[in-house]
């Protein structure tokens, strides 16, 4: 075991003791790299905290200091749902992430299901939480056997095709926002135009680079987590130059490399899956785009 490793066990620990003398706190699970063996020096530690006083948990800072020694501490909304998370920067750069869920939301989780009535992204999300790896630290109602029941039947993450109308609507939202982007360059606005090319366009293309990756068979992990490894290195090679300085020159630079990326995407993926690429409205908002950037000096 390494320092960084052995150090996050004795946060882990920490937290376990004082969790168990505490009747609110129903379980403690550990998801995430540092649930197995194969966690690198990098990896931070996330712990599944099950409760019946989430506000307590989140509100309340006497058990982090009980767990360590922060420096650092706020709460945010984990990706999907309406649960929290309290994200704590320990002394020693220790970065741990406790996820805070009610007791009686995990049951009704539960059977949803085991009745296989979850939706589409929420199944993607809890199988994206539990099934890479678990270790169960703190169990006082036989939790371990719902969770394990849950993941078996949820099983590897495995999303499903995009059907045509979400294909075409994420084609038509990148295309729409490109000219949106030239325009605000046109007007000078730097920061809403380098927002709009290295943040929306972003999260639309890797949405496309997932789908290209995921008819070759390819595990895309969530949120472009290890992007460098599953995706197409043709993608990877490209990104290098699709992110912008804060300079207008290189925002256009960047937004022409962008829409590139995306058209080549887009339409290998869209040919793969049998879908007719909305080429209509990639012409017309790349000509639009070009006419913009053409006649860039007469801006006032």
């Amino acid at each position: 075991m390494d320092e960084a490793a052995a150090k996050y066990e004795e946060i882990l620990e920490r937290f376990v003791q004082w969790a168990e003398d505490q009747e609110s706190v129903r379980a403690a699970v550990v998801v995430g790299s540092r649930a197995h063996s194969e966690a690198d020096e990098w990896a931070d530690l996330d712990i599944f905290v099950v409760t019946t006083d989430p506000e307590r948990i989140l509100s309340e800072n006497n058990w982090i200091e009980v767990t360590g020694d922060p420096v650092i501490t706020f709460v945010e909304p984990m990706p999907h749902g309406e649960d929290m998370e309290c994200r704590v920067l320990f002394k020693g750069g220790l970065d741990v992430d406790f996820a805070v869920f009610p007791f009686k939301k995990v049951q009704m989780l539960h059977q949803m299901v085991l009745q296989e009535k979850l939706d589409p992204e929420m199944t993607t999300a809890l199988s994206n939480l539990f099934s890479r790896g678990i270790r169960i630290m703190l169990d006082k109602d036989d939790l371990t056997e719902m969770l394990e029941q849950a993941i078996e039947i949820l099983g590897q993450p495995s999303p499903s095709p995009p059907l045509c109308e979400e294909f075409l609507n994420v084609i038509n939202d990148f295309w729409y926002h490109a000219v949106w982007t030239a325009k605000h360059l046109r007007r000078g606005e730097l920061w809403w135009a380098k927002g709009c090319c290295d943040m929306h366009l972003k999260w639309l293309l890797r949405r496309m680079i997932e789908w290209h990756a995921q008819i070759k068979g390819r595990d895309t992990w969530f949120r472009g987590r290890f992007l460098e490894k599953w995706g197409d290195t043709r993608v990877i090679k490209e990104l290098k130059n699709a992110f912008a300085h804060y300079d207008e020159g290189d925002i256009w630079r960047a937004l022409f490399v962008t829409m590139d990326l995306f058209r080549w995407l887009a339409g290998e993926t869209a040919e793969h899956l049998g879908y007719e690429y909305p080429a209509p409205a990639d012409e017309y908002a790349t000509a639009l785009v070009e006419e913009l950037f053409a006649h860039r000096s007469s801006r006032k």
